[in-house]
């Protein structure tokens, strides 16, 4: 009989509506229920593309006995991190403020009023590796909890206190300034030590696709001319472009490389990793002109589309990273990997030779079992082109046989809008106004979906049905960035309008009185903190972003509380950007376009002129760091950035400005160029 969970629309909490254990969603009834039986709180925390979260749900939680220990002695909440994102940065600051470190599935067990006591992460079946069993934690908890009543609560609200003393409000450096050029120098300097310059990107194993970290580096490099900035980004660009973590048949990353090399991925594949990538190689193309740039640029676009965009029009969160590996048992990366055997059963005897060596399979192998995944040594130009195009096309339409990877389709705002910048840009840069129609779908669709009629938004939606819960800080400013990117390529002013109504939400709901910012509304559902963290993770933080969509949306209208409140959250790019530049580089990005300006340009001219349509180009093209476009007609008012602007001399012409004060117009799409450079 299915558990409550069957009323869900998470994919993820689906994925455990059949489960014996009896859970509960993240609710106050289910916390209501624990007190009523004097039992503590299970909380699982996890999401649809987690292999660890699928392997403990299936060793504990399909378990008929572990089951029954469960609800005898707890009420299990489980909880999608995706849906919930304030619920899991509360929990997971408190288990590695307890552990050292964190993860999913997140494992922490509460008192009825919420308030953590006990944390872990993936726990097995049996002891392993100095590990207790699933089973031995319920054992000692459930005593504990019977035994040491008043033991247990003394922890839980030593807990409680030290997150509530965790507060960045009030605790910002009293100068609040934007990073400026010495900080930024220390920025890059901290970089440089951390830079692998063997196998590019920063640190070691596991390594994670440094995206918002290069944008800063290509915006430094644009501002400052800086040649070791702008090797970090090709070196580690082209690494990621020719390893394992990029999908050399489809197109896209994956999460994660296992080791230092970008030769083994994590398998599953996110939206959001793919959106900022997808961008950041574009940006490296306009910086370079690299082939490789554009290459990976636009083939990262097309899996986006072809793979992950819904029914609707939007982008869903992501691809498992196991499948069936053709005899019911789901592995990890049996998708996307393959053994000399299985090329020359496609390609024959001869162009399974060519496409070993092209694609670095070996008989060991380079994952389990014999198994390599495909990586793309450089060889342009020392291999046949087509011969290689040919491979690709028939190896991808053999493994189109396999069967697939599961898909997250629930669509969340946040990452949404870094795929609507993503995709409308690379559609601009490389003319393709499919996928520029594509950016403007999902930005339909989360205006029709995701807002209601006071300007809210809704985290998630299935099926083109808003979830229950409502936006957080990431969500506003990445829409608010999207939207604004969206204004920028098309021209379409309304999108400027409603980014407006998202960032009056973040000064409204979002800002305390000093400029900090808090992850989630002041009307949200309290929890034991309100969460706020201003560093950058997989994602933009919300802070961040906000910081950036902020200053863009000051540059198109000249609103100076805008800006103000922009600046004041870079006050704490201020304070971390020597000490960890790695985790506060979006951060970084946004302070360089506050230092070059940003610069502000209209273009003016007739939709479609020729005149018009060069010189929109070329601003698009700019290089100068967080540079925002507005493209109107004479006489247009959606964009303020537009007033009183008018062609010259009966051509269209563009005006570069900045703070609103401009330079004089120029008709000439080279000129304009050479102006925008960094």
């Amino acid at each position: 009989m299915p558990n409550r969970l069957a009323h869900e629309t998470s994919p993820y909490l689906l994925q455990h509506a059949d489960n014996p254990v009896d859970w509960w969603p993240w609710s106050a009834a289910a916390f209501e229920e624990a007190r009523r039986r004097g039992v503590p709180v299970l909380l699982s925390v996890g999401y649809s593309s987690c292999h660890w979260c699928h392997v403990m749900a299936h060793e504990s939680f399909e378990d008929a006995a572990t089951a029954e220990l469960l609800n005898e002695h707890f009420v299990a909440v489980k909880v999608d991190r995706e849906e919930r994102p304030d619920v899991d940065a509360v929990y997971m600051e408190a288990v590695q403020a307890a552990t050292g470190q964190g993860g999913w599935p997140m494992t922490v067990f509460l008192t009825p009023d919420a308030e953590p006591f006990y944390f872990g992460t993936y726990f097995p079946p049996e002891p392993r590796h100095g590990m207790p069993s699933f089973g031995q934690i319920l054992d000692g908890v459930r005593n504990a909890w019977a035994d040491r009543r008043d033991e247990v609560g003394e922890v839980a609200g030593r807990i409680v206190a030290d997150l509530a003393g965790r507060s960045l409000t009030g605790a910002l450096p009293a100068d609040r300034r934007p990073p400026g050029p010495e900080e930024l120098h220390g920025a890059l300097m901290g970089l440089t030590r951390e830079f692998d310059a063997v196998h590019g990107g920063f640190g070691g194993a596991p390594k994670f696709p440094p995206s918002m970290v290069l944008e800063f580096l290509l915006r430094h490099y644009a501002r400052t001319g800086s040649a070791g900035a702008l090797e970090m980004v090709q070196a580690t660009g082209a690494a990621m472009a020719r390893g394992g973590i990029y999908d050399q048949l489809g197109g896209g990353f994956a999460r994660y490389a296992v080791d230092a090399t970008w030769t083994v991925p994590h398998f599953e594949k996110m939206l959001y990793d793919n959106a900022l990538l997808c961008r950041t190689y574009a940006h490296l193309w306009r910086a370079t002109g690299s082939d490789l740039a554009r290459r990976i640029a636009v083939e990262t676009a097309d899996f986006m589309v072809r793979e992950l965009r819904t029914d609707q029009g939007g982008f869903a969160s992501a691809l498992d990273a196991d499948s069936d590996d053709g005899t019911g048992k789901h592995v990890e990366g049996a998708y996307y990997v393959w053994t000399p055997e299985q090329l020359r059963a496609v390609l024959g005897e001869e162009d399974a030779e060519f496409a070993a060596t092209c694609f670095g399979v070996t008989e060991e192998g380079t994952f389990e079992e014999g198994a390599s995944v495909l990586q793309r040594p450089d060889t342009e130009g020392l291999v046949d082109a087509e011969r290689v195009a040919s491979v690709k096309r028939r190896l991808l339409a053999a493994r189109e046989e396999r069967p697939r990877p599961g898909r997250d389709d629930k669509v969340v705002a946040s990452w949404n809008g870094l795929a609507i910048a993503a995709l409308a840009e690379t559609g601009a840069y490389f003319d393709r106004p499919d996928l520029i129609q594509a950016a403007t779908d999902a930005a339909d669709l989360l205006v029709r979906v995701h807002m209601d009629w006071h300007a809210r938004l809704h985290r998630t939606s299935r099926d083109g049905t808003p979830g229950a819960n409502s936006g957080v800080l990431e969500d506003y400013a990445d829409v608010a960035e999207g939207f604004l990117t969206l204004a920028s390529v098309t021209g379409e002013g309304v999108w400027v309008e409603f980014a407006g109504f998202f960032l009056d939400t973040v000064l409204l709901q979002f800002t305390a009185e000093d400029g900090a910012l808090y992850d989630t509304a002041a009307d949200a559902e309290a929890l034991i903190r309100r969460p706020q963290d201003p560093t950058d993770n997989a994602t933009p933080s919300g802070w961040t972003a906000a910081a950036g969509a902020l200053l863009s949306y000051a540059a198109l209208t000249g609103s100076g509380l805008h800006r103000d409140a922009a600046e004041r959250a870079l006050g704490i790019v201020t304070a971390l950007a020597g000490r960890a530049p790695r985790f506060i580089g979006w951060g970084l990005a946004v302070a360089e376009a506050a230092l070059d300006g940003p610069r502000e340009v209209a273009v003016v001219g007739p939709q479609g002129d020729p005149a018009t349509v060069a010189l929109h180009r070329a601003a698009l093209l700019g290089t100068a760091p967080g540079a925002v476009v507005a493209l109107g007609a004479p006489g247009a008012d959606e964009v303020p950035l537009l007033l009183d602007r008018s062609l010259v001399d009966g051509q269209p012409a563009a005006y570069v400005c900045r703070h609103f004060t401009c330079e004089r117009p120029t008709t000439d799409p080279e000129e304009l160029t050479e102006r925008l450079q960094g």
